[in-house]
């Protein structure tokens, strides 16, 4: 009941700020919460990120190619419904780092593949 009084709390001062919290990249305001994600990346990571998204998307959050959309080219099944800048850096980071474990080895693959 404690968990849930505090989400009502911070709902109600308005905002919701997700963990990984250092460089802002995008928010997303609904009725009810301000939704912001921020990732804690190194330079290097943020540098490669940042390369993949020019090379995917020209860093466009809106760019389409049949089912990929956004700044890095996910499939709208991962995106999940949820289009805004800050579920796109999430959601990008999350697969970064499942696939390749960290943006640099992601900028590799994309070297050598052609593809993120």
């Amino acid at each position: 009941m404690k968990l849930k009084a505090l989400l009502m709390t911070m709902l109600m001062m308005g905002t919701l700020v997700l963990s990984g919290v250092t460089t802002l990249v995008g928010s997303t305001t609904t009725a009810e919460a301000k939704v912001t994600y921020v990732c804690k990346l190194s330079k290097q990571e943020r540098q490669a990120k940042k390369w993949i998204a020019m090379k995917e998307s020209g860093g466009n959050y809106k760019a389409t190619n049949g089912l990929y959309y956004g700044r890095y080219q996910l499939t709208r099944s991962y995106l999940k419904g949820d289009y805004s800048k800050a579920n796109q850096e999430k959601t990008a980071d999350r697969y970064a780092h499942s696939r390749y474990g960290t943006w640099v080895k992601a900028k590799r693959h994309w070297l050598a593949c052609g593809w993120f």
